[in-house]
């Protein structure tokens, strides 16, 4: 699916980000990826990039819910959020499946996660549930 120039800085508008250059390509590239990904495949996707000015770009897409962070264990990866998501708080919490073969990191969206009940005097912030095993890709080879 193509999506113009003019869908992608609306979409960034919407979430209150200026649509620069640089955060168009992002945006647009992560649209194209059906997994998580890494700074360096995000790098990978333009060549010769200022990795500074892609770090900020990451962390504006981060704090105004266009991107979520996944920590992997071997380090951090990115993936859309859902629509429902603002700077206000991620709403789309769902299972990340890391496949053991080909190390790619799949968001679950669809699996449901039941309400997790903490102690009295506690204060929920976030949470992760990062599932491991074989994807349905790798378990047909």
């Amino acid at each position: 699916m193509i999506i113009s120039k003019l869908q992608l800085e609306t979409e960034l508008l919407s979430k209150h980000i200026k649509p620069t250059a640089m955060r168009i390509l992002v945006l647009e590239f992560l649209k194209a990826q059906s997994q998580a990904v890494n700074l360096s495949d995000i790098e990978g996707g333009f060549g010769q990039s200022d990795r500074v000015t892609l770090y900020r770009t990451l962390k504006t897409f981060e704090q105004k819910g266009v991107i979520h962070k996944i920590s992997t264990g071997t380090g951090v990866k990115y993936a859309l959020c859902d629509s429902r998501c603002s700077e206000d708080s991620h709403r789309d919490t769902h299972v990340h499946f890391i496949c053991n073969q080909c190390k790619k990191t799949i968001c679950l969206t669809q699996v449901h996660i039941p309400e997790i009940e903490i102690p009295s005097g506690f204060q929920l912030q976030e949470y992760e549930v990062l599932a491991r095993g074989i994807c349905g890709v790798c378990s047909t080879k």
